[in-house]
């Protein structure tokens, strides 16, 4: 509230009011102080009506940059506004400007969130949104100096990641009445998440010429737009072409234009990642399967069963478009096989 004594200062000024004692003659009429509270709260209104523009304009160019220079996918630009948008309503509701956020203030936001029993991830998630945006806010020449960096989330524990069975993803796959255009393109993106290890939203954006059949291989674009190559078995190469020859070409003719999209809806448009995660909601059900998983416990399924195999790490992580290979080596611990075979090859007595 500190922040608005200038604000009152310049308003009692400007109605020719006084802010000295409360002597009869320094006394304002009752009628003069009505007006002179409705200039404050005008002033008070206008000068948030501006940091709140203040505010939209830099975030609208952070969010620029994320999309353009970064290449980041709209849903994670969405997931970016979405946290800075909390972020400036709890500010609104302290009364603070962006200036008057400190390492303390930012404590105190991570506690709201805390005693208001967000998920840990939830809270990591919103403070990485934030200190990125403050980041920038220096980079660009807005702040001097950032005070988000020596800040720090909760520690979150470290959760294996889940995997379904080989009789899980037969179950899965066999729920499709793949005499049906829809099932058998159901059918197909399960086969294909399972095959590549994509992601649901790489899976969603993929073009009918991303999937290479001489070279029995799909293109995809991950996080960033990065671009890598996956190897597709013949299994899946053969439900994708029974998909693309029979199914893809019923569902196009409800399109009002023509699409290159690889998976489409029944109204021949490309299917959004939500519309697959539905699907697939739908093929637990059918499959008598634990309503819990999802999309991407295939892509877990996928790195644990290649690693089980004997796949290197290296190759997992490529496969899989990880930046970073301990992010891939937490399946080592789901993988007994790969263990074995560890300890087999290192150990002096084994």
């Amino acid at each position: 509230m500190s922040a608005m004594r200038p604000c009152y200062h310049e308003a009692m000024t400007a109605t020719g009011g006084t802010t000295e004692g409360h002597g009869g003659r320094d006394r304002l009429p009752a009628a003069q102080a009505a007006s002179d509270q409705s200039t404050l709260e005008r002033v008070a209104s206008a000068h948030a009506a501006a940091r709140q523009a203040d505010w939209d304009r830099l975030v609208d160019a952070f969010l620029t940059v994320l999309r353009v220079e970064r290449n980041l996918s709209p849903h994670t630009v969405r997931a970016y506004s979405c946290d800075l948008a909390d972020l400036c309503t709890w500010m609104e509701r302290e009364g603070l400007m962006l200036g008057d956020i400190e390492h303390r203030a930012a404590r105190r936001y991570l506690a709201e969130m805390d005693r208001a029993r967000y998920s840990r991830a939830t809270i990591n998630r919103r403070l990485s949104a934030v200190k990125a945006f403050f980041t920038w806010l220096v980079e660009s020449g807005h702040l001097e100096a950032d005070p988000l960096s020596v800040v720090s989330g909760p520690r979150q524990p470290r959760r294996l990641p889940v995997t379904l069975t080989a009789e899980d993803v037969k179950r899965l796959l066999e729920v499709s009445e793949t005499d049906t255009p829809v099932g058998l393109r159901n059918q197909a993106i399960i086969e294909l998440l399972y095959a590549s290890g994509a992601r649901i939203s790489e899976v969603a954006g993929l073009s009918v010429n991303a999937i290479d059949f001489p070279q029995m291989r799909v293109t995809v674009f991950g996080k960033g737009s990065k671009q890598r190559i996956i190897p597709l078995h013949r299994l899946a190469l053969r439900t994708l072409h029974e998909y693309l020859t029979i199914a893809r070409p019923r569902l196009l003719t409800s399109a009002d234009r023509p699409t290159d999209a690889l998976f489409l809806s029944t109204r021949g448009t490309q299917m959004s990642a939500d519309s697959i995660r539905k699907m697939f909601k739908q093929a637990l059900s059918s499959a008598g399967l634990d309503p819990s998983l999802s999309p991407h416990d295939l892509r877990h399924s996928f790195a644990t069963d290649l690693l089980d195999g004997g796949a290197d790490l290296r190759s997992v992580q490529e496969m899989l478009g990880h930046a970073s290979l301990s992010t891939t080596q937490i399946y080592t611990h789901l993988s007994v096989g790969h263990l074995k075979d560890t300890h087999a090859r290192a150990h002096p007595r084994a």
